[in-house]
């Protein structure tokens, strides 16, 4: 673990000492060595299950995955930001990029910790690098508004946590992970324990998010530059997908009952949200809402509580990490170029950029969930869980399946095909940076295909 963090932090003094003229170079290419070696996660020595360094950071083949997503991620956000804010004083690129990274640190110790109380404080800490991100960088006056909302909204949905889990550490005596599994079960059977199970489930709902307590989410994407467009995506709603899987084990004997509401809530929202993302005009807030259907399906995989569910949720969520950030970069090439982020303003762009085409069509692909990519595993695993669990969540999940392919089409055809408007012929082309930051988006996906027991937990 310490073999990540430790470079990690390193990379702080590295970023203010560096001449300006190498920083962004020297930044992109420390983070991407860290990235590599956290692949070194993947290989498993230990048959207990966990790997751990120290007693509160350990990883195991549920936040491995989780872990080498937040890595990864970081040289990408350095490579998709570096356009827009190079023109920035030398102190604002510095801060932009410490932003980045100490985000990474807080996801390395969040999904590391073995004590639900550090990856309770880590899980806070991750708001605060957003926030500024999202308030102080975002392209909009609606920033200020949106960093509002993605705050108090998790604020209000963290704090029944905090005390859940003072009660938990009251009648167990523990928080940790390794021995919460070897505690007695709790005998949770009146009201009171009802509502400390919404308390344990809540946070990490809101974060993910479940439709109905999904708004900040669209605005937060909008507004975010592109950098935290695609950190929201591709880690943070997947801390909501992994503290719930970690919670769910302590919750036993009451989600029978209580998860009714909340899978039922997930279900439509799939529904919903795809058929808002068929009338978004605004090309980030299609992406930002597809995101919500997705964790949907995630949400319901999760609180079904089965082998299959866990492992088509946790695939889901990698897939679905990787897809929407490349989603989000390319929106972001076209918003760069464009100025415009409505999609009847910059239409037919297939013509001027060909290669750009193929990557929005392969990304495409992949969010409707094309064999044989693992976005399918996931979702062909999570509908299957469903199906067992009641046979009428098909009509459900198949009507969301649909319509997700309706709107990733449309999606496509909006912006690649039909003809060009004169307006838009005269725009720079595509450099070399970004076609390597669609790659490095893609080619994870598709060799995942490969051997996708990498990323499905520890269900097997």
């Amino acid at each position: 673990m310490l073999k990540v963090l430790i470079p990690t932090i390193m990379m702080f003094p590295m970023i203010w000492l560096t001449s300006p003229k190498w920083l962004w170079t020297t930044a992109g290419t420390q983070s991407l060595l860290i990235a590599f070696m956290s692949l070194t996660w993947f290989k498993w020595t230990s048959e207990a299950g966990w790997t751990s360094s120290n007693a509160y950071l350990a990883t195991d083949p549920l936040s491995a995955p989780l872990l080498v997503l937040s890595c990864w991620l970081l040289p990408l956000m350095i490579l998709a930001s570096q356009n827009h804010i190079s023109p920035e004083p030398i102190n604002r690129q510095r801060s932009y990029i410490m932003l980045l990274t100490s985000l990474q640190a807080f996801l390395i110790m969040a999904f590391g910790a073995t004590e639900i109380i550090l990856f309770y404080i880590m899980f806070e800490t991750t708001l605060i690098p957003t926030l500024i991100i999202i308030t102080r960088w975002g392209n909009q006056a609606e920033r200020l508004n949106a960093g509002t909302y993605f705050l108090f909204y998790t604020l209000a949905g963290s704090l029944p946590l905090l005390v859940a889990l003072l009660l938990l550490q009251q009648s167990t005596g523990t928080l940790s992970m390794f021995m919460l599994q070897y505690s007695q079960p709790l005998q949770l059977n009146s009201w009171g324990h009802m509502v400390w199970w919404a308390g344990c489930l809540i946070a990490f709902l809101v974060k993910m998010p479940l439709y109905g307590v999904h708004l900040w989410l669209p605005k937060a994407h909008v507004e975010a530059p592109v950098a935290g467009s695609m950190v929201l995506a591709a880690v943070l709603l997947k801390l909501g997908g992994y503290g719930m899987m970690r919670m769910m084990v302590i919750l036993d004997p009451l989600s029978k009952e209580l998860a009714y509401p909340f899978i039922i809530l997930a279900l439509w929202g799939v529904i919903m949200t795809g058929s808002i993302c068929l009338r978004q005009t605004d090309l980030k807030s299609l992406i930002a809402y597809s995101s919500v259907g997705h964790m949907g399906l995630v949400a319901g995989g999760i609180l079904i509580q089965t082998p299959w569910g866990f492992s088509g949720a946790i695939i889901l969520m990698i897939a679905h990490g990787l897809v929407s950030s490349a989603l989000f970069c390319l929106a972001n090439t076209a918003y760069e170029r464009t100025h415009s982020r409505t999609m009847i303003l910059a239409r037919g762009l297939q013509v001027i950029f060909p290669l750009a085409a193929v990557w929005w069509f392969v990304a495409n692909l992949a969010n409707l969930a094309l064999p044989p990519l693992p976005n399918l595993m996931g979702e062909i695993m999570i509908i299957t869980t469903l199906f067992g669990w009641s046979p009428w969540t098909i009509l459900l999940t198949g009507l969301g399946t649909l319509i997700t392919a309706s709107y990733s089409l449309y999606m496509f055809l909006m912006s690649q095909r039909g003809p060009t408007p004169s307006h838009i012929v005269g725009l720079q082309p595509f450099h070399t940076r970004e076609h390597l930051l669609v790659t490095l988006h893609l080619a994870p996906i598709i060799l995942l295909v490969a051997k996708p027991e990498l990323m499905w937990g520890w269900c097997y």
